[in-house]
C-alpha cells in the first residue's frame, strides 16, 4: 500500500513542480523543464508499486491524473494528463507482458514510456522538436538508469550462492 500511495503522491508532486517551475531555454532555443529529471523516477516507482498491487496500479494512475488536473492551466493539465496516460500505459504494458528480470523490465518499460510521454506532452503544448523530445526523454531516463543499475546489482548478488545473506 505504501508504494501505491508513494506513486500517486509522485504523480501529483511532479505535476505541481511542472506547474511552478519555469521552462529553461537551452542554447539551441529549445525549452526544457528541470522537473523532467524527476519524471523518470515516477515510471520506476510505478514498476515497484505494480509489483506489489498488480493491475490495481491503473486505478492509481487515474487518481494521480485526476488530482493533477486541478494543479495547472487547462492546456497544461490536458497535455500532462494525456502524455502521462500514454507514457504510463506504454510503460505498464511493456512491464506487464515482458517476462524478463525485474531490473530489465524497469529499463525496457522506461525506454518506451519516457519518450512516449515526452513526445505527446511536447506535441500537445505546441513546442515539439526532435531536440526537445530527446532532451526531455534523456532527462527522464536518467532516474530509470540509476535504479536499473541498483536493482540489477541486487539481483546478481542474490543469484550468487552464499551471497544472498551478505
Amino acid at each position: 500500500m505504501y508504494s501505491l500511495l508513494t506513486y500517486m503522491a509522485l504523480i501529483v508532486g511532479v505535476n505541481w513542480v511542472f506547474a511552478v517551475t519555469p521552462l529553461l531555454e537551452l542554447p539551441n532555443g529549445e525549452l526544457w523543464s528541470p522537473a523532467s529529471l524527476i519524471v523518470g523516477f515516477v515510471f520506476v516507482v510505478r514498476d515497484f508499486a505494480q509489483r506489489r498491487v498488480g493491475h490495481h496500479i491503473l486505478w492509481a494512475m487515474l487518481v494521480g491524473c485526476a488530482v493533477s488536473w486541478w494543479m495547472a492551466s487547462p492546456e497544461l493539465a490536458i497535455a500532462s494528463a494525456v502524455a502521462f496516460a500514454v507514457g504510463e500505459l506504454g510503460d505498464w504494458g511493456l512491464f506487464t507482458f515482458t517476462r524478463k528480470p525485474f531490473s530489465q523490465r524497469i529499463l525496457l518499460s522506461s525506454l518506451l514510456g519516457a519518450p512516449l510521454d515526452s513526445l505527446v506532452f511536447l506535441l500537445l503544448i505546441g513546442i515539439a522538436s526532435a531536440e526537445g523530445i530527446i532532451a526531455m526523454s534523456l532527462s527522464k531516463l536518467a532516474g530509470a538508469f540509476v535504479v536499473f543499475f541498483l536493482v540489477r546489482r541486487r539481483e546478481r548478488r542474490e543469484a550468487m550462492p552464499g551471497m544472498a545473506s551478505a
